[in-house]
């Protein structure tokens, strides 16, 4: 790879994620502090070890062929995509207003909402959280027809196993950070699902990001601005919605666990956060004191289903962990503590999944592996 190249590419994803971070503080309320300090943080803590890692990259000659230029692809090419649409649809926008600038389309706006209004609060829940269950969904069916693909085809092993050592995320980045030369070494130990796994949600999280920049600027364009209209709640209008807390939160969690701990997350962020509100709408007659928006059988549903889903992917311990973990968060979270569990629950489970991953060496059973292969 030619130095040059690099180091221009290097500095076009320096002062982009530069950019994006700078925005995030400058389009953030004071009335939602708590959520916009762990957002940013997430954000930070990931954008900040892409440059390094590649610089580390940079280091070792063998990795110029090949692996390299194909990190620097999946880290800049989005950015570049991004921003293109960005000019594109700021460019028609601008069209649009010139030429239909008489034209009032608030009725047409009003209308939208009187419908959206009319739905019943479990079916306007539903529909809210309908997206993050189905991006659940594909990964899932993505990465299993994958290994089916692998090991029933392309080799020899029966069935696929979890190696201790490569999936203490918190031990590849100590040996990164202490011994030399060795990013090689541990960027090949990593399953390639989770490049696929962190990849997504990293361009998921450019474009949530963009999209709640453009939509608080009279001036920029994005595609997807028409989102908030038919997602957020007016408080939401107001703030940063909650689907770019989810992607923000779910890219963090991607980036320090597994695949099978991170599906596991990922399920409780999707599913698991679903049952709550659903049940608790229906069904739920006991109020949490402190949070009168939430009721005890909801929280307790919801633990039991983030257990159920938890437990195929990491077994009985971390399944029972995390669905406590679960439980703490739901019961807590927005009253009295003002963060929403689109943030905490990625970002605290996994948290607390490497830190016992680490320092009790306590092994995960994906049982899913022992059902399907």
């Amino acid at each position: 790879m030619d130095v040059h190249f690099f180091y221009i590419w290097f500095l076009i994803i320096l002062v982009s994620h530069f950019i994006i971070l700078f925005s995030y503080t400058h389009f953030s309320t004071k009335e939602d502090i708590l959520n916009n300090i762990l957002g940013f943080g997430a954000l930070f803590f990931v954008f900040i070890h892409i440059p390094m890692f590649l610089l580390l990259m940079f280091q070792d000659t063998d990795l110029h062929k090949f692996t390299l230029p194909l990190f620097l692809d999946a880290v800049l090419l989005p950015l570049i995509l991004i921003g293109l649409g960005i000019i594109i649809s700021t460019i028609i926008l601008l069209i649009f207003r010139s030429v239909f600038k008489s034209k009032d389309y608030s009725a047409m706006k009003q209308k939208i909402l009187i419908k959206l209004q009319g739905m019943s609060k479990t079916r306007k829940d539903l529909f809210r959280k309908i997206w993050h269950i189905l991006i659940f969904i594909c990964l899932f069916v993505i990465w299993y027809l994958s290994y089916n693909f692998v090991f029933t085809y392309m080799s020899k092993k029966k069935k696929p196993k979890i190696e201790p050592k490569i999936t203490n995320m918190l031990y590849l980045y100590l040996r990164i950070l202490t011994k030399p030369n060795s990013i090689k070494n541990v960027l090949f130990n990593l399953q390639w699902f989770y490049y696929v796994l962190f990849f997504f949600f990293y361009i998921f999280s450019l474009i949530m990001l963009v999209n709640e920049f453009t939509r608080k600027t009279e001036n920029l364009g994005f595609p997807l601005n028409f989102i908030p209209l038919l997602l957020l709640t007016d408080e939401e209008k107001e703030n940063y919605g909650t689907y770019l807390y989810f992607a923000i939160g779910n890219m963090f969690a991607a980036f320090i666990c597994p695949p099978m701990a991170f599906f596991a997350i990922l399920a409780m962020s999707s599913i698991g956060d679903l049952v709550p509100s659903q049940v608790g709408i229906r069904y739920g007659k006991i109020q949490i004191p402190w949070n009168k928006k939430k009721t005890f059988e909801g929280t307790i549903a919801g633990a039991l289903a983030s257990f159920f889903l938890c437990f195929f992917f990491v077994g009985f311990i971390y399944a029972l962990i995390f669905a406590t973990a679960f439980m703490c968060i739901d019961l807590f979270s927005r009253d009295p503590i003002n963060i929403t569990d689109n943030l905490l629950i990625p970002i605290g489970c996994a948290l607390i999944f490497i830190f016992i991953r680490f320092y009790f060496d306590f092994d995960y059973n994906p049982i899913i592996l022992e059902l399907f292969f």
